[in-house]
């Protein structure tokens, strides 16, 4: 056995084939690929690792297995999935994973063949659990694998905590400890427990407030989609493939940026926090639907007519569209009468917290503090952003908050 001091849970003890998992390369490779990516540009203390992560969801997937009566070969397989189910995960974990899956089709969970050889299988083996099964269980197939991904999963409950301890923020408290205990097994369906509604409306409430303060927050946003199109045109211009880049750590991405003449000035921004500024913040209802539903490929058309215009470099104007809002926590399971019902089916506050999330969406334009202005202005034309019909941010055309910087 071995004892792991952790930040949120304390000791956390590990045996068995997870033990044996520990010291493998990819597992050890997470302590390289930061939680939050960008957001320790906001947040400073927010520096903690995919690898620290990857036990507490381990510690919680024990502690879910021991209060649920599961043992044997079906336990230490949960477990293992448990430790690996990020190993999948690219630099910076979700920044660039949209990139990675438009050059390889896959996804952070999608770990088949990250499993089927090397040390991981080797381990695995000796264990006699097949790869495959255990891979199928990150990806959140089967009736387990809900314990790992799903909508009451203990990747969730864990990084809920762990991002709310780590940026100092109190919105991701939760009861972790009786949301593991409360778990049960439904005709195949993983559920909470009589009397539980608001425990989980608790987990719903926490991520609704993480989003827009830390995952969605507006410095976070505008570096990763300069990490995101710095990244982009590495691909585009050095012989790196596509499988050397998802197994890249944090690290890595930055030398490999620094050492790219098309990336450089992008990578010394992202090194000193000299970031662009938004030249544009525009709720929804000023967005025309072609923009909100372009490709990646007319989005990127769109900064080559905004910078043409200002007669700036196109690296210069990055027009970020984020995706609709979601929200899966509302398709979490509860018991009320003896019968399973959907949280979006029983509480009131998730339609609230919907409406929330779609009056929080924005679309942003970035430039540098230089030519925003200019960008801003020509951004509002081409894109047909509707400012007479809809608001926008009062960051747009040069009143800037005063807080900019930081929040």
């Amino acid at each position: 056995m071995t004892t792991i001091k952790d930040s949120v849970h304390d000791h956390i003890e590990i045996e068995g084939v997870a033990r044996d998992l520990l010291d493998t390369p990819p597992v050890q490779r997470l302590r390289h690929v930061t939680q939050l990516g960008t957001v320790s540009l906001v947040y400073p203390s927010a520096n903690h690792t995919r690898f620290e992560h990857s036990l507490g969801v381990y510690y919680l997937a024990d502690q879910a297995l021991d209060h649920l009566g599961i043992e044997g070969q079906q336990a230490e397989r949960v477990r293992a999935a448990a430790l690996l189910h990020d190993v999948g995960h690219g630099p910076y974990s979700h920044n660039v994973e949209p990139l990675i899956y438009r050059h390889t089709g896959k996804y952070h969970d999608d770990v088949h063949d990250l499993l089927g050889d090397g040390a991981v299988a080797r381990v695995l083996a000796e264990h006699g659990l097949n790869p495959d099964a255990v891979a199928d269980l990150v990806a959140g197939d089967g009736e387990l694998g809900q314990l790992v991904s799903g909508e009451l999963d203990v990747d969730r409950m864990d990084y809920l905590a762990r991002d709310a301890h780590h940026t100092g923020v109190p919105y991701g408290t939760i009861d972790h400890g009786r949301l593991v205990r409360e778990l049960r097994f439904r005709d195949g369906e993983l559920v909470l427990a009589e009397g539980n509604v608001q425990t989980a409306e608790s987990l719903l409430l926490a991520r609704a407030l993480m989003t827009p303060t830390v995952y969605s927050h507006h410095v976070a946003r505008i570096a990763k989609a300069m990490l995101r199109r710095a990244s982009a045109r590495l691909l585009e211009t050095t012989e790196t493939s596509a499988g050397r880049f998802r197994r890249m750590d944090d690290k890595d991405l930055l030398v490999a940026l620094r050492s790219t003449a098309s990336t450089t000035e992008v990578a010394r921004r992202l090194t000193y926090r000299d970031l662009y500024k938004r030249a544009v913040w525009a709720e929804r209802d000023a967005v025309p639907t072609d923009v909100l539903e372009a490709s990646q490929e007319t989005i990127r058309e769109f900064e080559r007519t905004i910078a043409a215009e200002v007669d700036v470099d196109p690296a210069s104007v990055i027009v970020d569209v984020p995706d609709d809002p979601s929200m899966v926590e509302s398709s979490s399971r509860v018991l009320v009468n003896g019968e399973v019902r959907r949280l979006g089916e029983q509480s009131t506050l998730v339609s609230a917290l919907q409406t929330a999330r779609r009056d929080q969406w924005r679309l942003g334009v970035y430039a540098p503090a230089d030519v925003r202005d200019r960008v801003g202005d020509v951004a509002v034309r081409t894109l047909g952003l509707d400012i007479d019909g809809a608001r926008i941010s009062d960051t747009h055309r040069g009143v800037h908050a005063t807080l900019d910087e930081f929040q």
